[in-house]
Order: structure tokens, then C-alpha cells, then sequence
């Protein structure tokens, strides 16, 4: 995991349900995860790669989210009917493959789409215009209660770690969103994470 990454909801989700587990740094800035040791492991070179203990190795934010609710179907992380099982797995979808893939990556790694410093910014604002138009999507599926159903589920958890990244470049989240982000951040054990990745509340 790298702290205040995509893995902070996967961090969270490990911490909600009271898992016993081992965590292991990965520097992106200084290029941990394109070292041997690790492609050895992720061959893929992302973040974040659970391990079970046994030996099953997921490599995708999706896919760890998904594990973690069908190995602990009373935590209510997926839920049982098929109806609210799909919503659930649409939103992570969309979160993770187009509010995250598409929108962020625009954002915060700009240079891989163009490596014409001149069209950085136009992509940027391409990035945030996925973003906001995303998070305008979410926030029509939100239940009143703020979370996507009426109980907490995996697609919270990747939700919040967008509006995170929005909160911290100052980028506006619709109502509905920001009532989301303001409901997760009152978790005790979402905050424990935070403080965990040194990140005041």
C-alpha cells in the first residue's frame, strides 16, 4: 500500500472488519513498485496487491474489495440480493475505472498521456472534467442516508478515496457527494486509517 493512494479504502476495509494483517510500504515516488521483488510479486507494477494467507495474490483495487465481501458475507460489505449486489458492483466499476482510471490519473499523472508539456494543462482540465462529471453521476445513486445503500459497502469505500483526492486538491463535490465524504470521515475506524497514514483530521 502507499499511504493516501487508492489503497487507503482497501487499508479501510481491512480495518472495518477487524482483520489481523501485515502492511508494506510501497515509495511510487521513488519507484518501489517497478522493482524485482515486487513485479516479482505484481507483476503489473500497482497498487495495492493483497496476499491471503492462502497465498492467493490480488492485484486491483476491485478485486481485493470483492474478495474482502464474499469471505465475509455477514459484514453486509455486499449484499445478498442480486439487485443491490449489481448497483454496488457498478458504482465500484465506475469509481475505480472512470472516476479513478480516467479522471485522477489525468489529473496527477498527466505526462503519460502526453509527453508534450504544452498540453498538460488541457489534460488536467480533461481530468477534472471526468471527475466532476463522475461524481455528478455517484451522487444521483447515493441513498439519503448518504453511504450508496443503507449500510456500508465495498463501493464506499473506493468512493471515498476519490472524494479524498478531490478534497485535497480543493476540487468541489456535489451535495450529495460531499454528504458521502462527511458521513465516511465520521467512521472510527476510517479515521484510524488516516491517522495511521499521517493524515489529521
Amino acid at each position: 500500500m502507499t499511504p493516501g493512494s487508492c489503497s487507503t479504502g482497501i487499508h479501510f476495509l481491512l480495518e472495518h472488519l477487524e482483520l489481523v494483517f501485515q502492511v508494506y510500504l510501497v515509495n511510487l515516488m521513488e519507484g518501489d513498485q517497478n522493482k524485482p521483488d515486487y513485479l516479482a510479486l505484481n507483476p503489473k507494477g500497482t497498487i495495492p496487491t493483497l496476499v491471503t494467507k492462502e497465498s492467493l495474490v490480488l492485484t486491483d483495487f476491485l478485486s481485493i474489495a470483492w474478495w474482502l465481501g464474499k469471505t465475509h458475507p455477514k459484514s453486509g460489505l455486499l449484499p445478498q440480493d442480486l439487485d443491490s449486489e449489481l448497483k454496488v458492483l457498478s458504482a465500484l466499476n465506475y469509481t475505480v475505472n472512470t472516476i479513478h482510471g480516467q479522471g485522477f490519473t489525468r489529473i496527477f499523472t498527466g505526462d503519460k498521456y502526453s509527453s508534450n508539456a504544452d498540453e498538460l494543462e488541457k489534460i488536467e482540465q480533461q481530468g477534472k472534467k471526468i471527475v466532476s462529471q463522475g461524481f455528478e453521476i455517484i451522487g444521483q445513486q447515493l441513498h439519503e442516508n448518504g453511504y450508496l445503500l443503507e449500510q456500508l459497502s465495498i463501493a464506499d469505500a473506493a468512493l471515498f478515496y476519490v472524494e479524498f483526492w478531490a478534497d485535497k486538491i480543493e476540487l468541489a463535490l456535489p451535495e450529495p457527494c460531499q454528504r458521502h465524504y462527511s458521513k465516511m470521515l465520521e467512521n472510527t475506524a476510517l479515521r484510524r486509517v488516516l491517522s495511521e497514514e499521517g493524515y489529521r483530521l
